[in-house]
Parts: C-alpha cells; structure tokens; sequence
C-alpha cells in the first residue's frame, strides 16, 4: 500500500497518545474538527477527539499548484490563501459554518456545485498523513500525480468519514480561477431543464454548473434553470450568446449570482429551509441522464441532473429508495428531522463486493474498532 511511517519530531503528539490510548482501552473515539457535518451519517458516541489545534498551511508552492495543510486548518482561511495567489479547490467544498476545516472536507467527501465538471474531493488528493488504529502515522503518496504504488489510501480516505484514521494533513491540487465566469437563468420546467442540460453536456461548452429550482411551493411558482459557465472569456462570451440564443436565457451579473453559487454549496438558500420540522432532507445520486423521478415532493438539481435534492419525511424512505433504484441510483437521507429519523437508515445498503472491500480497509488501519463507529451504517 507504498505507506511509510513518518518523522516523529514533526508527529501530532497529543492525537497519537490519544489514539493509543484509546486502543489500549477499547475506547471509542468521535473525531471532529469544526463539526459542521456532524449531521451527516449516523450519529455516534465516544471520546472526542479533535484536530483543531494541528492546523496551518505547511507549504504552498502556487507555480507547482500544489498545497500541503494540516487538517485542523479552517477551510476558509486556506480558500483566502489560495485566492491571494489567484487559485482555488476547484470542487468548491461546501462550508456548512465558518469553523469548517479541510480535514472535515476530505473526510466527509463533499462537493458542491462544479463538481459535475470539474471533479470531486479525491479527484484532488494527491498524498496525506494519517493515525491509524494503532497509533501510526502513516503517509501515503506525495505532492505530485502518479506517485502511488499499489492501492490508492490516500484517495480512499475521501468520503472515509473518520472510519479509518485520523486525518492529519493533506497535500491538494489546486487549479488556477478561470479568467471568465458567466451566469445565465432560464425559465424551464424540470423536464426541459435536465434535456437542455443532457444536450449541452454533449457539447464543447464551458459548463461548470448547474442549478435547477422551483422557488415557492405555489402552482404558479416560477421554475427556474440556473447555468454557470467558467473558462476563457472568449469562450464563455460565445457559449451566452449560444445558449441565450437557443433557451431563452438571461444573463445575471456576476455581483448577484456569487453569493447565490454560495448559498447553493452550502446549503443556504431558501429551498434548504425545511418546510415542517418533521421532514427530511434526502439526497439522491443518479447518472446525469436520469428522467425526471416522479415524486411528490419539491426538488432541486444540481450537477446537470445528478444530484438531486427534496424534503418528504422519513417514512418516505421505501418510496424515495425505490424509485432512485430504478434508475440506478442511491439515495441518502442527508439531514433528518426533529424526530431523528429513528430506525431509517442514512444511507442505502452497500453491494456485497464494497462491504467486503470496506471491512477489510477497516479491519487494517482500524482492528479496534475505535474510529467514528457505526458513522457510515
């Protein structure tokens, strides 16, 4: 798995010690960092262990476009970094609140509106280090593309949700901000909104994202199909002036629609606010070509048609699963109710081959079993 055990005099010594500790005791840890996902996945219960104080960026080499931090580092300073030297983490993590860190990033696995087109978190992971089960720092690959021999743990660690170690520090690519960004809107219902989307896929277009909503649960609330599209200026100007040419579309200066892409990673726009305080937020993952899902529910597309946000309550789950089944995809129940959605799963069951696959990981960098148990199901 090409790990090599790090230098001692640079180690997170309180987090070893703690780590071993808890080995010795059998004791479960909680790992967090600025807990804004805490939400997500199954709750759990343990010691918490907390990777606030390592924290800091370790090295930035802006022409290698390369960036090393630890993972107590609050995202938003490292975003601030990265925008002084006029670069970015092109998957626009969302933030959830200010104390988000990127070990929380890398850990939860999430992305936000570009991540159709421009990837996702472990996309972007080129090496990290990492305390183990037994206390261990382990590093795995390095600051540059194509160093890994045998199995990639490193990426493995995305979307991990602490089950496997604790995230120390990470080694990202970054990406240059692309020099022209454009926002379009276009008044669509759901159908012809995921064709358009599904058509301008298969085209040389700029497209980075993509947002599809109807804002009000009124009949006669507008539907409205949102179009971002980032690259050369030349390029984004044409790609207007086509698309506005053949949907109707209207530009929106970039002032308003920041801050509304913004809203969109993190969750923060009107539809997020939950109707009823029994209702769940479920999140549903299906190929970019899927249909329109027929549910009664309101909905809200992101990734040209990938992910697929709605509010139903959690006896819905059957329903919601089913449905997102038949057209190969999962669902997950992203944020629960008042109630706790007790005795619903937050994710859908696992294939037999990834169950097989997951235990054996965990089995080796976590035989105690101390980490985050019982997070992901």
């Amino acid at each position: 798995m090409a790990a090599m055990s790090s230098s001692p005099t640079d180690a997170p010594r309180q987090l070893i010690d703690q780590v071993r500790a808890a080995t010795a005791a059998r004791q479960a840890l909680r790992i967090t960092g600025g807990d804004t996902k805490a939400f997500y996945g199954e709750s759990v219960t343990g010691e918490p262990l907390s990777t606030r104080d390592w924290a800091g960026i370790v090295s930035h080499e802006p022409s290698e476009l390369v960036v090393t931090v630890r993972a107590g580092t609050p995202l938003a300073e490292l975003e601030e970094a990265l925008a002084e030297q006029g670069q970015c983490l092109p998957f626009e993590p969302p933030r959830f609140g200010a104390a988000s860190t990127i070990g929380g990033v890398v850990a939860a696995g999430l992305a936000g509106p570009a991540r159709a087109t421009a990837g996702g978190v472990r996309d972007y992971v080129l090496g990290l280090q990492f305390i183990n089960g037994r206390g261990e720092w382990l590093t795995f690959g390095g600051q540059v593309m194509k160093n890994v021999a045998g199995y990639d743990v490193s990426r493995a660690m995305a979307g991990s949700m602490g089950t496997l170690g604790v995230i120390t520090d990470i080694s990202l690519k970054v990406l240059p901000v692309a020099p022209g960004e454009a926002t379009l809107v276009f008044a669509l219902g759901q159908h012809d909104a995921l064709e358009q989307l599904h058509r301008w896929g298969g085209q040389p277009l700029p497209l980075n994202a993509s947002c599809w909503v109807k804002d009000d649960t009124a009949p006669d609330a507008p539907e409205l199909l949102f179009v971002r599209l980032r690259g050369a200026v030349a390029a984004v100007e044409s790609a207007c002036e086509r698309l506005g040419r053949e949907a109707g579309g209207t530009l929106i200066d970039n002032a308003q629609a920041g801050p509304d892409w913004a809203a969109c990673r993190d969750q923060a726009l009107p539809f997020f606010n939950a109707p009823s305080a029994d209702l769940c937020l479920w999140r549903l993952s299906v190929p970019q070509t899927a249909p329109v899902i027929a549910l009664p529910c309101a909905q809200l597309i992101e990734w040209q048609g990938a992910q697929r946000w709605l509010w139903a309550p959690a006896s819905a789950a059957d329903e919601i699963r089913s449905a997102t089944a038949a057209v190969n995809g999962h669902a997950t129940l992203f944020r629960a109710g008042a109630d706790g959605a007790p005795g619903v799963p937050r994710f859908d069951r696992q294939t037999a081959v990834i169950d097989t696959i997951t235990q054996r990981l965990r089995g080796e960098f976590d035989p105690a079993g101390i980490f985050n148990p019982g997070r992901m199901g």
